[in-house]
């Protein structure tokens, strides 16, 4: 696998969500309005991947239902909104040396690109009867990519073998000698990391409640998924070491060339989203309420593993080697750097072939704490730390303040200020319309976002058949 290698793998990240995340909450179009403050929010089958404690709470609806809830993110930190729709918007036009130093300069960064999709297909969630709790299902896909490059990196994938970072090394001319004897990948890329993941999860939580005292009450909570994994990719180089590896869906079209022959490979061959990964994760959570206004939740979400055992490919660390690629000529980056990795092409990296890979989850620890006057007004604090660097988890700590504020009894406003997971400062804002039974709601994690030339956050989530039957109002 050589740099430009990579880029393949940001490609599929990027078609997803246009055909169409690392952030469970984001397909809660009530939790997006608030920039994903959640833990002490959560309700029925939201509580699943959050905090299951919360289905311990008594008086929630009797019977919670939705079909559809979508959310998706894309955000750069350091690609500017012109190019960024550049490259979504306008990938004929053809591009020069100066749009190729811009290119070059937007994709150098530690958080040069971070995508987030997740889809609820389902979700149902049941009280039991004489204070047993209650139990939820849900269906979920979640989707989530993360891209940083340090400038060698980036100048490979926009310029090939014309980049000035490999001149030193291998002049254009392929075939010449170098000046200088090549450095080793984890040198030459460090700082770099691409990962994406792509899971099909099938839910399943309880939560109840085990101290009931007038002005102190305990819930408990714990949940199980069954995964299937459709993606994944994870290659990070940082202090010296290189970790590459990717196990792909035949959804993404990836040419193995003779990898596809070696004995220890195990071709998930075919067409469509077909799992080449199975796994098991774990949450559980505990849920306080002190008093009659104050909440606090604590949670550890996605503990477990995957193992991913079709089309496992791994990378080791080598010297940088020549290539063949010429660098992209248009705006299209995402065919573009595509078309430069056929078999055919010179490679830095080399594939190895692997019966299979298990990682673990993108683990993480979430605390809130909340208040709660009325059905009218709720505001909450969360923090989010993540407990491992693998892929689809958050780059850095997640900090938000979010509200919900029910000016009218049939509209509910969301909003919030937040930071981290590699997002900067965000303004989110969520309109919800309310019935006795009945939900649908609209909503931005940044809605700053859209309009910043630097730093832009596209981020939308919504659901219109949200349904809670009996219970509190």
């Amino acid at each position: 696998m050589n740099v430009s290698k990579y880029a393949p793998l940001l490609a599929a990240a990027l078609a997803l969500p246009l055909a169409a995340r690392a952030q469970n909450e984001l397909s809660n179009f009530t939790a997006t309005g608030r920039g994903g403050v959640i833990n002490t929010f959560a309700q029925d089958y939201q509580a699943i991947g959050i905090n299951p404690a919360n289905l311990g709470r008594p008086g929630e609806a009797t019977v919670a239902f939705t079909v559809g809830e979508v959310g998706a993110g894309l955000a750069s930190r350091s690609l500017t909104k012109t190019l960024l729709k550049h490259i979504l918007f306008d990938g004929s036009q053809s591009i020069g040396p100066a749009e190729k130093a811009q290119l070059v300069a937007g994709f150098e960064g530690d958080n040069a690109l971070n995508i987030n999709v997740d889809a609820t297909t389902l979700g149902l969630a049941i009280s039991l009867p004489n204070g047993l709790g209650a139990v939820a299902i849900s269906n979920r896909q979640r989707f989530g990519a993360h891209l940083a490059l340090n400038h060698n990196a980036a100048d490979v994938i926009i310029n090939g073998k014309n980049a000035a970072s490999v001149q030193p090394y291998y002049p254009s001319t392929i075939g010449s000698t170098g000046t200088l004897p090549p450095p080793l990948l984890s040198n030459f890329l460090d700082g770099t990391a691409i990962q994406m993941a792509w899971t099909s999860e099938y839910n399943i939580a309880y939560g109840v409640r085990i101290i009931d005292k007038t002005l102190f009450k305990v819930s408990v909570g714990a949940g199980y998924r069954y995964i299937q994994g459709l993606g994944i990719a994870d290659i990070r180089v940082s202090g010296g070491s290189l970790s590459a590896y990717s196990a792909l869906s035949p959804v993404f079209n990836v040419n193995y060339g003779t990898l596809a022959a070696n004995p220890n490979f195990k071709a998930q061959t075919g067409t469509g989203l077909q799992p080449v990964g199975h796994g098991n994760g774990y949450d559980a959570g505990l849920a306080f309420e002190i008093g009659k206004v104050v909440r606090v939740g604590v949670s550890a979400t996605d503990l477990g593993s995957m193992t991913w055992t079709g089309n496992v490919v791994t990378a080791s660390d080598q010297k940088l080697q020549a290539t063949t690629a010429t660098g992209i000529q248009t705006y299209d980056v995402i065919q573009e750097v595509v078309n430069q990795f056929n078999t055919d092409k010179a490679s830095f990296f080399t594939y190895q072939a692997a019966q299979d890979r298990t990682a673990a989850l993108p683990a993480k620890l979430r605390v809130g704490t909340g208040v709660r006057i009325s059905s009218l007004f709720e505001a909450g604090l969360d923090v989010t730390a993540p407990l491992n660097k693998v892929a689809g988890n958050l780059t850095s700590p997640f900090v938000g303040l979010g509200v919900d504020f029910k000016p009218l009894g049939w509209l509910r406003l969301s909003s919030g200020v937040t930071g981290g997971a590699g997002y900067g400062t965000s303004l989110p804002l969520g309109l919800t319309l309310v019935t006795s039974v009945w939900e649908a709601g609209l909503s931005s994690r940044n809605v700053l976002g859209y309009f910043s030339e630097q730093s832009p956050y596209y981020s939308v989530a919504f659901g219109f058949l949200r349904f809670k039957l009996g219970g509190e109002k």
